[in-house]
């Protein structure tokens, strides 16, 4: 559903919970990036898992999700991007061997780490990269978006989150669904849960801004690449993780697919699986 609203939230939103989170392990880290006004907690199972087999592993939260909605509707790709950079820099010189993984915007985030630190990323992992919003569950009304994209009416629109939710398991999607079908435009209450139950359009045009800059760079990339996607991913095609493949320099590279599960495939029914197969990639790959 598209909600248009000229309203703007002006609080200082204080009481968003820190979604980031550090497990210590060893001298191997795993650097996870949430997607695009979700939350870190997205990252959890597949953290938990790497660092049951000793990584140590950090999830930082994207600037701005924890601020309101018209803060971070106005925030652009470069500084997400930065933030995300600046964090990475923190742990860059303290470990042997770095591992970096995204979902959805935050694949692509990490495609832009590995492309500037291609001495520090060892193996980078893609959960669902987001190129196009081309996948089942997307509105017909997309087709605009590119036209939108040119305008003011980009910051007055918004997709509200609606069925499936990007989640194939009907337990979590129920706990999704009780908080995003009654929340308004400005209902926090759960975003560190989550995420925000509407996407600007503003958003979903700096992931566009974004996905034509790591298009232009993934001849560059020769880091090992694992891409991992639903084959009935609701927001995002499979072709997204062709365009990637096809393109990077990688000499390992393969793409795996999954039968059950939708979009935050770090999260849905083959949560384990994709646990699993990241952590044998990283595991592969330490020097």
């Amino acid at each position: 559903m598209i909600v248009f609203s000229l309203q703007e939230d002006r609080r200082k939103i204080t009481d968003i919970p820190d979604s980031s989170l550090f497990l210590p392990g060893d001298k191997n880290l795993c650097f996870l990036i949430h997607g695009l006004t979700g939350t870190a907690k997205e990252m959890g199972a597949i953290a938990q898992r790497l660092n049951k087999q000793g990584f140590s592993v950090v999830a930082p939260m994207m600037l701005n999700h924890n601020k309101s909605i018209s803060c971070l509707k106005k925030t652009t790709w470069q500084e997400l991007y930065n933030a995300i950079r600046a964090e990475f820099l923190k742990y860059a010189d303290e470990y042997e061997n770095i591992f970096v993984a995204g979902l959805s915007f935050g694949a692509l985030i990490g495609i832009m780490l590995t492309h500037e630190f291609p001495d520090k990323v060892k193996a980078l992992n893609c959960f669902s990269p987001t190129l196009f919003y081309d996948g089942w569950g997307n509105p017909k009304s997309r087709i605009f978006l590119p036209l939108i994209y040119k305008t003011p009416f980009k910051y007055w629109l918004y997709f509200k989150e609606e069925y499936p939710y990007g989640l194939k398991n009907e337990r979590l999607r129920s706990k999704v669904e009780n908080f995003y079908k009654d929340a308004d435009l400005f209902d926090y209450s759960k975003v560190h849960l989550y995420g925000y139950p509407v996407i600007p359009v503003s958003c979903m045009h700096q992931n566009s801004l974004l996905a034509k800059k790591v298009i232009s760079i993934l001849k560059d990339i020769k880091t090992p690449i694992q891409l991992l996607q639903a084959r009935e991913d609701d927001v995002t095609s499979p072709k997204n993780s062709y365009c990637i493949y096809n393109r990077v320099q990688s000499k390992e590279k393969k793409i795996i697919f999954l039968e059950d599960s939708y979009h935050i495939i770090t999260a849905d029914q083959e949560r384990d699986k994709v646990a699993e197969e990241t952590a044998a990639f990283f595991e592969k790959h330490k020097a």
